[in-house]
């Protein structure tokens, strides 16, 4: 049984910094890549950030650029995402999903999917 479980998510102050894990079973997570979403209330789920296979490489959203970076631990199965410096407009449910092709910004390239978790941003 595929499981993606998305953790790490909360309430925080403006500026300041969360990072999202995505522990996985059930696949052979180090031949996918791994990607984040986020959707916030009333609009379309948004690409964050994605990871190649190996990690070498990653695509991060201009939206979250040198703020946000993807990681992953093959070893683990996990996938994380560190968030710093965090805007009110972060605010979102930030969802992890694995793709067997490489990184894309594209939902529908993505196989697996978690529940996502609520990241919320006060000002």
């Amino acid at each position: 049984q595929v499981q993606l479980v998305e953790s790490g998510g909360g309430l925080v102050q403006a500026g300041g910094s969360l990072r999202l894990s995505c522990q996985t079973s059930g696949f052979s997570f180090s031949n996918y890549a791994m990607g984040w979403f986020r959707q916030a209330p009333g609009k379309d789920r948004e690409f964050v950030a994605a990871i190649t296979q190996t990690g070498f490489r990653t695509d991060i959203a201009r939206s979250v650029g040198g703020r946000f970076d993807a990681f992953r631990d093959n070893a683990r199965n996990t996938a994380l995402l560190e968030m710093n410096r965090l805007q009110v407009e972060d605010t979102a449910v930030y969802y992890c999903a694995a793709a067997p092709g490489g990184v894309s910004q594209s939902p529908e390239m993505y196989t697996y999917w978690g529940q996502g978790t609520q990241v919320t941003v006060s000002a």
